[in-house]
Formats: C-alpha cells, structure tokens, sequence
C-alpha cells in the first residue's frame, strides 16, 4: 500500500502470510554499506533543522494543552514520562510513543509535537522515556520499556483514559520497542480483551537486530549474537489474537528499512497487518506526515480504532 498526500485514507491490505522476505539480504554489504544503509540522519543533510523544528513545534505544544510533564514511572533518573490530555471526553482513548535514535540518542521532549492531532480529536498521549545506550545493555533497555507500558496500562484509568482502547506507537528504535511488547506476555494484566494492546502503528522499526549488530552503532549498542537474537522481534513467538497493526515506512528510506518493514510484516503474517509506505517522505519526515492532520498516513492512524 502507498500513501502520497493525495491518496484517500486506503482500507486495510493483508500482509502475506508466511512471506520470505530475505533475513540475510543484508550480508550483500560490507561494514561501510551497512552504515549507509541504517545511519540514516547522515542520508538527510537537513536533519539538524528537523530537530530544531521538532523541538520547537514541541514547547509550543506544551504552552496549547493540558498535561503532566516527567512523571515518574520508576527509581531511575530516566523513567519518566509525558501524559497530553484529551481535548474532551473520558475515558478516552490512548496512544503510547515510543521516540527513536538508535536506542542511543534523543528524548522525549523533541516528539512531543506528534500528540496535536490526537489530544484534539479526544486522547490522550503518552511519551515514554527510557535509559540509552551504552549506559544500559539491550536486555535492561527492553524491560525497562516493558515495565513502562505496565504502569501505563495499570494507571490509565487515573487520568482518563479508557484500558480497553490502548494503543502503541514508535519511531525507528521505538519500533523495536513495540515489536517487543507485542511478542511480550501479558496474562498477569488480566485484560478483559485477553490482550492490552489495542492497535499498534509501526513506523520505520528495526525488527531484526543482527544487521545493526555489524554496523558502527554497536560500538555504543554492544550487541552480541545471541543478545541481538533474543532482542529481535522477528524472532519471538506471537500471541495468537493479534491486534490491528501498521507496518509504515517512509518510500524514500534506504532499502534496508523497507526490508526491514516488510520482515515484521511477513513475521506477522496475519490479515490485520497493513504494510504502508509514505511516499516522499525520508526517515525524519515521516514523522511530519503522522503529525499533520490532513495528511492520510495520520488519518489512517487515527482511523485504526482510535476514534
């Protein structure tokens, strides 16, 4: 499925089930390669400007809505979040982000422009921040998240939001974050749907971790085999009832992330999985499309179940 700014909101495309979408396709490139293939800040020479932009986009947003900054989650210094309120109605639906940069970078604070469109059409949003690397391995960054989601689903009701219609969202290594909370197991939560997770909406994710282990990343990630293999969602058994998911892309990303997307989407292998690529959009840019309201990546999302 292609998405351009004029493409009407599309319905639903099924991932094949079962598809072989090359797991070692990346061994085509050498180290160098590699690193053009998923250093992508490096492939968009106005990336410093999209920061900029992202962060000032941000703190107007702070100054527009209601919310609660740096709430704690945890003990740890970086285990707080950001709660948007809902323009109107509660409970409401809520739409959890995980931010990206490589597991090693960012915060926040620079995403919080993405909750506009959702806080005015009535949810709530919620920006986790995690520990990053190398500060943390892989396996405590993973449980950290997991724990963040816990405590979110468990204090939703506090501040108005509704269990039942939890939703997860990320960007990049925010990505790998939810494709790990979605192989995760949630029994202990006692959802009344049998699964905590409403709808889950992909954006650019890294889901198989061995090609990232071989690029310069590492050197701040250090994975090894088997931590990269434990950590890749690709690798771990699913629930049997899944929820709606987006697997997004942006069409002028390198070939890597697409191969990327369509690997979970292939993994998924199941009719509630709609693989989409944002045409004219890079690896940055994408984010743009799912924060402006009229384009219909961002309808999409919003149409997944959350209004």
């Amino acid at each position: 499925m292609s998405l351009s700014p004029d493409t009407p909101t599309p319905s639903s495309k099924s991932a094949p089930h079962g598809a072989a979408f090359g797991r070692d396709a990346h061994r085509v490139y050498d180290a160098a390669q590699l690193d053009g293939q998923y250093l992508a800040r490096f492939g968009v020479p106005a990336f410093v400007e999209f920061v900029k932009r992202w962060q000032s986009d941000s703190a107007a947003l702070i100054d527009a809505c209601s919310r609660a900054l740096d709430v704690p989650f945890g003990e740890g210094k970086d285990e707080t979040l950001d709660i948007f309120h809902a323009a109107h109605g509660t409970p409401a639906p809520v739409l959890v982000f995980y931010h990206g940069g490589y597991w090693r970078s960012a915060d926040k604070a620079w995403f919080r422009f993405i909750a506009r469109p959702f806080v005015k059409r009535g949810a709530f949003v919620v920006l986790p921040n995690y520990s990053l690397c190398p500060s943390v391995g892989m396996d405590a960054l993973v449980e950290q998240c997991t724990r963040t989601f816990e405590w979110i689903w468990r204090n939703v009701a506090s501040f108005g939001g509704d269990e039942s219609r939890v939703f997860v969202s990320g960007h990049s290594a925010g990505g790998h974050i939810y494709g790990m909370l979605l192989a995760h197991d949630w029994s202990s939560l006692r959802s009344s749907s049998g699964f905590p997770i409403k709808g889950i909406m992909a954006i650019s994710g890294l889901f198989d971790l061995e090609p990232i282990r071989l690029t310069s990343l590492n050197q701040d990630l250090r994975l090894t085999a088997e931590s990269a293999t434990r950590n890749s969602p690709v690798n771990l058994p699913l629930p049997a009832r899944l929820p709606p998911i987006i697997a997004a892309v942006g069409g002028l990303e390198s070939d890597e992330f697409k191969r990327q997307n369509r690997l979970f989407a292939g993994h998924v292998g199941d009719p509630s999985c709609s693989i989409v690529e944002v045409q004219g959009h890079h690896h940055h840019s994408v984010l743009d499309a799912m924060a402006s309201p009229k384009h219909p990546f961002s309808r999409m999302v919003r149409n997944q179940g959350l209004f």
